[in-house]
């Protein structure tokens, strides 16, 4: 199977994937027993009939629910996600303003989360049953075990309370204006500026939230990449190259790795997926404007049309982390390459 064909398929898989998302973001939206009127209206304006009816008609909470969903779906085919009720600007550009800080953090998190669980788990095949081995398992498991917000919280105690030697909460120090604004990642736009003292304070600022994040992903990671290396390392081919005279190095990362790699790949982009979406907590102790402080404010709000805008944004995200992780698979497995 060629590459556009195969690339065609998973495109045609995905079109009816994501309508079939609006439907249950719509729904899921307007599941919630909670009233938007009584969330966003103010006190006085409740007993007053003419207001709430003004309000209803206004969002369209007066149509019945499948007339309200064809609304939604027209005006999202058009790329309009909506105005928030609560901040009375378009979805789009909350979502704009919000989105880049939480990429930022996420891909420094994936990243140093790749590095450290594909590392430990190698490690770990390796030097099975020794005391590598019980060491990175153990690393592995603080990651998993430990709740992300305890690890955040003794990171911002120790490291940067007691011992000063990380940033602490924020984007940027205080005094420091921010970059000028092209993709909204301060240490992306700062480097583009050529603004290397505001470069290094953002990326700073970064370290102990992505270090957070890594820490808690690299268990998983780790324990994949342990599990699909051993697995690797005990079929016969690993063996015929051994027994031709390539070094040990050379089997374990060309044959080893790269064929232990598939598994690990799948974990990795869901895992990057989780830290697009689910960094709430981390983004709150550490005062870290993303979207997911945007999506709590959201919901405690009843923002129906901002609820709607990120749970799409949501499923999107997974979707397109899986569609890349399709097409990686294709260049790795040499199996699907040849259609079987």
């Amino acid at each position: 199977m060629n590459f556009l064909s195969y690339l065609i398929r998973r495109i045609l898989f995905v079109i009816p994937l994501l309508f079939g998302i609006t439907i249950v973001a719509f729904l899921i939206a307007n599941a919630v027993p909670a009233d938007p009127i009584n969330a966003n209206l103010p006190t006085n304006a409740l007993n007053n009939e003419e207001m709430v009816q003004a309000f209803r008609e206004k969002w369209g909470l007066d149509k019945p629910l499948h007339e309200q969903y064809l609304t939604y779906l027209g005006n999202l085919l058009r790329g309009d996600m909506g105005v928030s009720i609560k901040t009375r600007n378009p979805i789009t550009e909350d979502i704009a303003q919000f989105l880049p800080a939480t990429i930022e953090l996420a891909t420094l998190g994936i990243v140093f989360g790749t590095f450290l669980g594909v590392g430990l788990g190698v490690i770990s095949a390796i030097w099975k049953n020794t005391i590598f081995d019980y060491s990175a398992r153990i690393v592995a498991l603080i990651g998993v075990s430990f709740p992300v917000f305890l690890l955040a919280l003794v990171g911002l105690t120790v490291l940067y309370a007691d011992w000063g030697i990380v940033a602490g909460p924020g984007r940027l120090n205080v005094r420091l204006p921010d970059p000028p604004l092209v993709t909204g990642m301060f240490t992306v736009d700062a480097l583009l500026a050529g603004q290397w003292n505001i470069f290094w304070n953002a990326l700073s600022h970064l370290i102990l939230p992505a270090l957070t994040l890594a820490l808690y992903i690299s268990g998983i990671i780790s324990r994949i990449t342990r599990s699909s290396l051993l697995e690797v390392l005990g079929m016969d081919y690993m063996r015929t190259a051994r027994a031709k005279g390539f070094r040990e190095r050379y089997v374990i990362n060309f044959h080893g790795l790269r064929n232990a790699l598939i598994p690990v790949v799948t974990v990795i982009g869901l895992s990057y997926g989780n830290l697009l979406v689910g960094s709430i907590l981390i983004e709150s102790i550490f005062a870290y404007p993303g979207i997911g402080r945007y999506m709590f404010r959201a919901s405690t709000s009843q923002d129906f049309p901002a609820i709607m805008g990120v749970s799409l944004l949501i499923a999107v995200i997974y979707v397109g982390v899986n569609f890349v992780v399709d097409i990686l698979y294709y260049f790795l497995d040499p199996r699907i390459r040849v259609g079987e």
